[in-house]
């Protein structure tokens, strides 16, 4: 059993101000891992009061040693690369393959786009012979990120925060708090200076309320459910804080007949199984037109029957399981909802895969003659759940029921005809819109509309969310 009880407040591990044990559980084994220690207002008020103090003097210090210290973060990263993917594996589960490439490779990734960004970003700049403009840190930033894809949210919050001079306090998810411990032992071997990294471990509704409530909070960036980023909202209303939120999604992939059929819906259905379907800006509707649709939901069956399913501990390309018995009940009632609605289920179903007895793994399921106004296809599942809709009325009926989604955060178009991609991609209602695979750079912006959030983390466009923009004219 792991025992990590402590926080990371003020350059110190500390103890929690009153003890509240937490069990961590192993996603494979549904056995307890690790136990942390949930903290209070208490905890928060400490960690925020270390980020005050250290806020004017981290605020000041050039640009230049900011920059330096977030490379020698990097190069602890690498050190460290095996320990943060053995703690994501533990702790939500992702096969260790998977955890020590596209999970840990996501921290090095976003470092990356942030260097860049950090030089080309307009942090003063002329507006007329008299007047400046000029990009200050916001503040005192709470930082609230998920289980799911724990380092990619840490690095999209906490790099470009302290790298626009701001200090910080996070919350990581208490599901999965292995790899955040992690990264806090990684900001202190890189030598940020006291105060200017804060980390409390707990739940929503105790340190995540503590934080978005606190005066001496500046501003609130939050990860997760749109019931919670909503929360969030209400709890940072008071302050007038700054809130930006990265939410969930329900994203389309349309899929027109003149599109290279078996690559689509290989890629799609493939990109819907990865992570265990826990990602916000997963395929999780694949709109295909008529002439090419019966074709495609016999491919998406075939290629959902070849993902396997195993331990998580093991090499190989497989998925592992769900995060928790709380997200494994979710999954398999909108699975028996979706039968219950009249979807034809074509792959999977409901239950854990063939040879598992524990551990909560569930089945890579596909439906197919799926109605936009079904459950499945409204709310966000969260698991290795693919809904086929299909659409016959040209261009105009693909983007109505791709559109028609209170979510957009990404959209997804497979098409033979670069005209009607550039086309139809303009018209999808989402922050992120890949067309025939095409993949995204390093510093792109990652966010969404409408429910998905608001504010966009990477490149300068992180940087942004977290500076104030001052004038400043002189007349001498």
């Amino acid at each position: 059993m792991i025992e990590k009880r402590q926080f990371y407040i003020d350059g110190k591990w500390v103890d929690p101000t009153q003890p509240n044990d937490c069990d961590v559980h192993d996603p494979a084994t549904e056995e307890a891992c690790a136990v942390i220690s949930l903290g209070s207002a208490a905890d928060v008020d400490r960690a925020v009061v270390a980020a005050r103090a250290a806020f004017p003097r981290w605020a000041a210090t050039p640009l230049a040693e900011r920059r330096a210290l977030l490379e020698k973060l990097g190069e602890v990263m690498k050190r460290r690369h095996d320990d943060l993917a053995e703690a994501i594996s533990l702790e939500m589960g992702a096969p260790i393959d998977f955890a020590r490439g596209e999970q840990v490779g996501a921290g090095p990734w976003h470092l990356k786009g942030f260097l860049k960004a950090m030089d080309e970003f307009a942090w003063e700049e002329k507006f007329t012979d008299r007047e400046t403009i000029v990009r200050e840190p916001v503040g005192v930033v709470g930082l609230i990120t998920p289980w799911n894809w724990p380092i990619n949210q840490i690095a999209l919050k906490v790099i470009p925060a302290v790298a626009a001079g701001c200090t910080c306090v996070l919350k990581p998810s208490e599901i999965a708090p292995l790899s955040a411990l992690v990264w806090a032992e990684m900001m202190d071997e890189a030598g940020f200076p006291a105060g200017v990294f804060n980390l409390v471990n707990g739940d929503g509704p105790t340190v995540g309320e503590a934080m978005s409530n606190h005066p001496g909070i500046d501003m609130m960036s939050f990860t997760g459910s749109t019931r919670a980023g909503s929360a969030v909202m209400r709890g940072a209303a008071g302050s007038i804080k700054r809130v930006t939120l990265e939410l969930g999604g329900k994203s389309p992939n349309i899929v027109f007949a003149d599109a290279d059929l078996q690559k689509a819906v290989k890629r799609g259905v493939t990109a819907m199984m990865e992570n265990t379907g826990q990602s916000c800006n997963a395929p999780s509707r694949m709109i295909v037109e008529q002439d090419v649709y019966e074709e495609a939901v016999g491919l998406a069956k075939d290629v959902a029957e070849s993902i396997t399913v195993g331990n998580p501990r093991e090499a190989g390309d497989h998925i592992g399981p769900l995060v928790s018995a709380a997200q494994f009940d979710k999954v398999q009632g909108l699975i028996e909802t979706g039968i219950a609605e009249g979807a034809r289920l074509v792959a999977g179903g409901p239950g854990r895969p063939e040879g598992f007895n524990r551990g909560w793994y569930a089945r890579p399921t596909v439906f197919a003659d799926v109605t936009n106004d079904m459950t499945i296809a409204r709310e966000e599942i969260f698991g290795p759940v693919l809904s086929m809709i299909p659409f016959s009325g040209g261009e105009d009926e693909a983007v109505k029921i791709a559109n028609d989604t209170p979510y957009g955060l990404a959209a997804y178009l497979w098409t033979g005809d670069a005209e009607r991609g550039d086309r139809v991609g303009r018209r999808l209602r989402a922050g992120m819109v890949r067309v025939n695979g095409a993949g995204l750079s390093a510093g792109h912006p990652f966010g969404g509309y409408k429910q998905s959030g608001n504010g966009r983390e990477g490149g300068v466009w992180g940087l942004e969310d977290f500076t104030e923009v001052k004038v400043l004219s002189q007349r001498y």
